[in-house]
């Protein structure tokens, strides 16, 4: 089943890019929502995954900016677990500032900065490979080499080389010293490219300034925030083909 919606235009507004508007959405049929062009891709993709015995499912599409700045939060404050690329458990009373603000950064994004504001970006598994009371975690050892979704993301890998996914290509691919690598990941690269290049370390500091959400470790982030979107939002150039990349824009 398709999404039905109209065309999208490829530049949001500042509220939709930040995550504090949804009017850029649309229902998908498993009431999770995004862009209705992104939409009706993943639609199509979801069905070559059926045909090819798979059973894609979205574990998390859209988040706004309030449900990003609670999972932030959370981790400043320890309500929140935070792990290091090994999976153990990282206590914050041990680190600084600078060091909890990269560990936190390693694996979830900044309330302001996340793809999922987009409604482009999604987190998929196979729901075909998990056994009954088992909990999806998404984690690297699911989709590991010899993992339950490696299998999947095998054939993801073989639709994406041969450009034959449908837009969907993993920004997060390889480890380029800041996000780690997340599998899961898939955005719709026809809208998400254009996305990225309206978002502005100038956009993000205003929102902070004027959000009703408190971000934690505000200070240290207002800082250092050209450097963090160096870092942690700029993407591997050729993360997609290159007929959907467009010159990013000056932050």
């Amino acid at each position: 089943m398709l999404v039905q919606g109209h065309q999208v235009s490829h530049k949001l507004s500042v509220a939709q890019l930040l995550g504090l508007s949804e009017s850029h959405l649309v229902a998908m049929p498993c009431g999770n929502r995004m862009q209705s062009e992104a939409a009706d891709a993943f639609a199509r993709l979801q069905e070559d995954a059926c045909n090819a015995g798979y059973q894609l499912k979205v574990a998390s599409a859209f988040r706004s900016f309030e449900r990003q700045a609670a999972l932030w939060n959370g981790k400043v404050s320890g309500e929140r677990p935070i792990h290091d690329d090994t999976g153990l458990p990282i206590h914050i009373e041990d680190l600084t500032q600078h060091d909890l603000l990269h560990a936190i950064l390693r694996f979830s994004a900044l309330p302001g900065m996340s793809r999922h504001h987009w409604g482009t970006d999604v987190d998929v598994y196979d729901m075909g490979a998990v056994e009954p009371g088992y909990k999806v975690q998404l984690t690297a050892e699911e989709v590991a080499s010899g993992g339950i979704f490696d299998s999947f993301h095998c054939w993801l890998d073989e639709r994406m080389i041969a450009d034959s996914s449908h837009g969907f290509f993993r920004p997060y691919a390889r480890d380029m010293g800041g996000v780690a690598v997340e599998r899961w990941h898939l955005s719709y690269a026809p809208v998400s490219v254009a996305c990225a290049g309206q978002l502005t370390a100038s956009v993000i500091r205003q929102c902070w300034d004027n959000c009703a959400s408190e971000v934690k470790l505000h200070q240290e982030l207002q800082e250092n925030l050209s450097s963090i979107m160096r870092r942690y939002l700029a993407v591997e150039e050729n993360w997609c083909p290159k007929r959907y990349r467009r010159a990013p824009r000056s932050t």
